[in-house]
């Protein structure tokens, strides 16, 4: 059984480069697979491997300056979820572009699973979805606003041009593990907003905590490795990755005549030139040719 971590932490590293050689070492030493993401400002990602290897790392990371309190959650899987491992230096934990942001500065109030339904089902709540637009298609919390952007950076244009709808409102917001929402509670407070809250320990924490029968959330959440989506206890989702554009898609969405393994689906297949297709199935063609030979090609994560 793989051990899925999946964590987040903002503090200040002085040198993330002198970070990364170490626990990069440390990951492969004990067979972890993933990705995690170091920048001035924190460290992001998710791991998986064995339990002595997963603890291993999380005992390293909780040493590193400023990350003592450092939480994660965890996920279980009987095969692993990630292909290869990457550890990476970035400007930016979760990029969205605004360089006043500072969540360590002062967020929005944390708001337990437990306690999220009540919040959101008030008169004067505005919930608002803060991830992705292919993210929102396959699942969200009722109600909840979709700003349909397609990343993080569109966030603040998108509150500057709505922003006049939610006057006398307070903002709840959401997010896979909650890592957007330390940013974009730090933004809207920064923009005057004086009552914003946010789901502590995002949608993953929600569907562990919150028995299906009482829950708000309808569909599936999109993760970020083989999985590719989840539903409420963290039960494996219906959907597969189409590996063109890397959204999710149904079973159903693969017996679609715009469905071309590793060249595109439904949601792609307009977006790409025929040139790119070409190389879409060249690339496939070498993917098949490597898993012939018994080598591993990294397809996806």
């Amino acid at each position: 059984m793989f051990i899925i971590a999946a964590l987040y932490h903002f503090t200040r590293f002085e040198n993330p480069a002198a970070i990364q050689g170490p626990l990069l070492k440390l990951c492969e030493d004990n067979g972890i697979s993933g990705t995690l993401l170091l920048a001035n400002e924190g460290i992001n990602g998710t791991i998986a491997g064995p339990r002595s290897g997963i603890d291993l790392v999380l005992d390293h990371l909780r040493s590193l300056p400023g990350c003592g309190d450092l939480e994660h959650k965890e996920s279980q899987r009987a095969t692993q979820p990630f292909r290869r491992l990457k550890v990476r230096l970035k400007k930016e934990i979760v990029t969205m572009g605004q360089p006043d942001v500072d969540p360590k500065a002062r967020v929005g109030h944390y708001v337990d699973p437990d306690d999220w339904n009540d919040l959101i089902t008030a008169p004067d709540v505005a919930v608002i979805d803060t991830r992705n637009d292919y993210e929102v298609a396959i699942g969200t919390f009722e109600g909840a606003i979709d700003p349909q952007t397609a990343s993080f950076r569109d966030f603040p244009a998108w509150w500057e041009e709505n922003q006049h709808r939610f006057h006398n409102k307070r903002i709840a917001m959401f997010c896979t593990g909650g890592i957007r929402c330390e940013k974009s509670t730090n933004y809207l407070l920064g923009q005057g907003v004086e009552d914003v809250y946010h789901l502590k320990g995002g949608i993953l924490k929600y569907l562990e905590n919150v028995p299906e029968a009482q829950s708000t959330w309808n569909g599936n959440c999109f993760v970020f490795d083989g999985r590719v989506s989840v539903g409420h206890a963290l039960k494996e989702g219906p959907h597969e990755l189409c590996y063109a554009c890397r959204r999710p898609i149904l079973p159903a969405d693969m017996e679609r005549a715009e469905y071309e393994h590793g060249v595109s689906c439904h949601q792609c297949h307009g977006e790409s030139t025929q040139d790119d297709k070409n190389r879409f199935r060249e690339r496939q063609k070498q993917i098949k040719l490597s898993e012939a030979r018994g080598e591993s090609h990294m397809n996806f994560l």
